[in-house]
């Protein structure tokens, strides 16, 4: 690992070529403590070094010792927390997490579930789907419910009974509150099939069924 430092400002009478094969500025310790010698060697003997500089020298070969030292602390604590996020992410696969969107995947044999927040007392509660073209393909009232989260399934049929294509839907809901009939936030369930560790800066990945992606800060609640 190299630390950038001035050369010339720290060895006066040592130029940067005595660092064979190393950019301009560029001081390893190994050349900080080759530098140092050669200015040692190479000083003028009716002036030489005084004490204060050469100490100062010293002290600024330590500072870059401990830089390097704390970087690489950094890079190994690095290394160990993306190792925990990817074994705790790994426990994540086969189960469902709550996701930010309202959009589900129904999956051969199974229901498309979806949490509702309702944020007060609502009156006349109403679920809808829709395929990914806008179509209401089920509609079903739920009636009163207080203020919370409302878990729901839908069966992958429509209203007349037939049962619909695997894919992406949409999950709605609306409510009367307040007197008014609103909207209100809908999170759908997503399995989790596999996870990537991205250290580009995106951290964990989770891989759901049906090729979404979802970034793992980006989970509302880790389902069982």
């Amino acid at each position: 690992m190299e630390t950038n430092t001035n050369i010339s400002g720290l060895f006066p009478n040592t130029s940067n070529a005595t660092i064979a094969g190393k950019g301009s500025g560029e001081l390893g310790q190994e050349d900080f403590m080759r530098l140092m010698v050669a200015q040692l060697e190479n000083q003028d003997p009716t002036k030489p070094m005084d004490n204060f500089e050469f100490l100062s020298q010293i002290a600024q070969f330590g500072t870059v010792d401990g830089i390097q030292g704390i970087q690489r602390g950094f890079q190994d604590l690095s290394s160990v927390l993306y190792a925990n996020q990817a074994l705790d992410a790994a426990g994540l696969i086969g189960h469902k997490v709550v996701t930010e969107s309202n959009v589900g995947v129904l999956q051969e044999g199974e229901t498309l579930d979806a949490t509702i927040d309702v944020p007060e007392r609502a009156y006349e509660l109403t679920l809808y789907v829709q395929d990914m073209a806008g179509r209401v393909v089920h509609a079903r009232p739920l009636g009163a419910a207080s203020a919370g989260e409302l878990g729901v399934q839908w069966d992958g049929t429509d209203d007349a009974g037939n049962a619909m294509v695997t894919g992406q839907y949409r999950v709605s809901a609306e409510a009367v509150i307040g007197g008014k009939n609103q909207a209100v936030s809908v999170y759908t369930h997503g399995m989790v099939d596999s996870v990537t560790v991205d250290r580009s800066g995106a951290g964990v990945v989770l891989n759901l069924a049906g090729g979404d992606q979802v970034a793992l800060s980006a989970v509302e609640r880790f389902l069982k």
